[in-house]
């Protein structure tokens, strides 16, 4: 019996846990949708819950889309494993992006976007966190060094993914899919940067 379609369903159901949300909540805060841009991810949790628990929703949001790939990775038959990693890649972000239990209404994707890519390509996950360090430091927007990096993920994968070897078609697409959803999932944060309404990271504060 053909077991693969659980990949797809695990990877979303993984994808969906919207710790962001539960993390407010167990520290007895009140809904996190309710506050700041309404957004369940890292950053809108650190402006209004404090770093710690930020830092803890990026790192449980990372940990879920690389799990989710690395179950794929174990439950996938050898030669076709890595095109069901990706395809989980790509249902744990659309879990992350449309959870059914909130509605299908999540967050952006960055974090578990990039925790996806660790067990296909960690060099380009490397590549792309660098960039954003970059660009935040020099800009100070979050929000535009998640649109940098994700924009130029796809260019890393094929550049990094097997040197001097193009990615086979599905890691390619898979990759383009993310990249584009993750960037549509920022739209009002590129409406707020032109206008320049878009809120600074402030390094001084505490």
């Amino acid at each position: 019996m053909n077991f693969h379609w659980l990949i797809i369903v695990t990877a979303y159901l993984l994808g969906s846990i919207p710790f962001g949300l539960l993390i407010v909540k167990a520290g007895g805060g009140d809904d996190i949708r309710q506050r700041g841009s309404g957004n369940i991810g890292a950053a809108n949790v650190a402006r209004n819950a404090g770093l710690w628990a930020g830092s803890l929703t990026l790192l449980l949001d990372a940990a879920k889309g690389y799990s989710a790939v690395w179950i794929a990775g174990r439950w996938a038959d050898g030669s076709d494993s890595t095109r069901w990693m990706m395809a989980a890649a790509v249902a744990a972000v659309l879990g992350h992006m449309f959870p059914v239990w909130l509605g299908f209404k999540g967050g952006k994707g960055v974090a578990t976007g990039l925790g996806v890519f660790l067990p296909i390509c960690p060099e380009a996950v490397a590549a792309a966190v660098v960039l954003w360090i970059l660009v935040v430091a020099f800009w100070r927007y979050s929000s535009l060094g998640s649109i940098v990096a994700s924009a130029a993920l796809p260019v890393l994968i094929y550049l990094l993914y097997a040197p001097q070897h193009a990615p086979p078609h599905y890691v390619a697409l898979g990759t383009i899919a993310i990249s584009l959803l993750v960037l549509a999932k920022h739209r009002s944060n590129v409406e707020r940067l032109i206008s320049g309404s878009e809120p600074r990271i402030n390094f001084g504060s505490k």
